[in-house]
C-alpha cells in the first residue's frame, strides 16, 4: 500500500493536534504536511491524500489554504483517493458550518473521494460540505462536542484505512 499524504493547516494548533491523532490511529505510514510549506509537486506524489482545514469567519478556508488554493487547480487528482477532514463551530457560525470542506471539494471530485461521515449530532443550517445528506468527509466541532472527537476520529480512520488504493 502506498503512503498517505495528509495536508492541513491550522492556525490556533487545534487542526495540527487532531492530524496527530490521525497518525497515531493508522497502521500505515502517514506523512504530514502544513500547507503553508507545500507545493504542488508535494501533493502530486501522493495517490493518497486526506486534506485537513478548519473553517475561518463566515466559510473561509483557513489563510494557508486561501494563500495555497489557486495550486489545486494545477493538480489532477483523478485516480487518487482523497479523505477530507473539516473543523468548525457548528454554534457560532451555524450558516457556514465547516464549509471549508466544501471548498477543498470542489478541487478533488474528480478523485475517488472517502469518508463521508453522516449528518446526524449536529445542529447547523447550512453547509457547503453536505452532499446528498451527508458530510464530504469527517467534521469535527471541537467549540462545542470535543467529547465526541475521540469516538469520531477511530470510527473514521476505522473506516478509511483500507480504502486507500
Amino acid at each position: 500500500m502506498e503512503k498517505i499524504g495528509l495536508f492541513f493547516g491550522s492556525d490556533t494548533g487545534t487542526t495540527e493536534e487532531i492530524v496527530e491523532k490521525i497518525k497515531d490511529l493508522f497502521s500505515q505510514e502517514i506523512d504530514i504536511h502544513n500547507i503553508a510549506n507545500t507545493n504542488k509537486d508535494d501533493i502530486s506524489k501522493y495517490k493518497n491524500i486526506i486534506f485537513a482545514s478548519p473553517t475561518w469567519g463566515d466559510g473561509d478556508l483557513q489563510s494557508d489554504w486561501e494563500d495555497f488554493e489557486e495550486n489545486l487547480n494545477d493538480i489532477d487528482f483523478n485516480g487518487k483517493t482523497v479523505a477530507l477532514l473539516g473543523m468548525g463551530d457548528q454554534d457560532g457560525y451555524e450558516e457556514t458550518f465547516c464549509n471549508a470542506l466544501g471548498h477543498l471539494y470542489e478541487y478533488v471530485k474528480d478523485a475517488n473521494i472517502i469518508g463521508q461521515t453522516s449528518t446526524q449530532g449536529y445542529e447547523f443550517e447550512d453547509s457547503t460540505a453536505v452532499i446528498d445528506d451527508q458530510f464530504i468527509g469527517l467534521v469535527l466541532d471541537e467549540d462545542n462536542q470535543s467529547e465526541l472527537t475521540d469516538k469520531r476520529l477511530e470510527d473514521w480512520v476505522k473506516d478509511i484505512e483500507n480504502k486507500f488504493i
